[in-house]
């Protein structure tokens, strides 16, 4: 459920945009959004649009559901890692290292969330 912390966030994901909080002071970017910054714990932070691109760092395929899905994690373009889900392809495709982008959907309670795909060949 979003807070006064993350209500920005979850506004731009339910129009399709991914942010991410960037420091004012020490300039890193960081997920998950919080007020303060988790390397220096200054208050100066901000929300910045993030590219939506990444590369698969880790994977685990949950074979046993119906159907199966892939959870992840993405190291996005910006820095940070992000907790996920792979969608738009076989889990037997996904493979470290496999370049991403950010897509949205609903989930099961009807929740729009980002969720990572295989990048279109070409994609910058």
């Amino acid at each position: 459920m979003p807070t006064f912390e993350t209500q920005t966030y979850w506004d731009a994901v339910n129009d399709k945009r991914l942010l991410l909080k960037t420091c004012g002071d020490c300039g890193r970017v960081h997920y998950t959004p919080r007020s303060h910054c988790p390397f220096c714990f200054s208050a100066a932070t901000e929300w910045t649009n993030a590219s939506g691109r990444g590369e698969v760092y880790s994977y685990s395929i949950a074979s046993r559901a119906e159907p199966p899905y892939v959870v992840a994690y993405v190291k996005l373009a910006e820095g940070p890692m992000m907790l996920t889900n792979i969608v738009g392809c076989p889990p037997s495709d996904v493979r470290i290292g496999q370049p991403v982008q950010v897509t949205f959907a609903q989930d099961a309670e009807g929740r729009t969330r980002p969720y990572f795909q295989p990048a279109k060949k070409g994609a910058a």
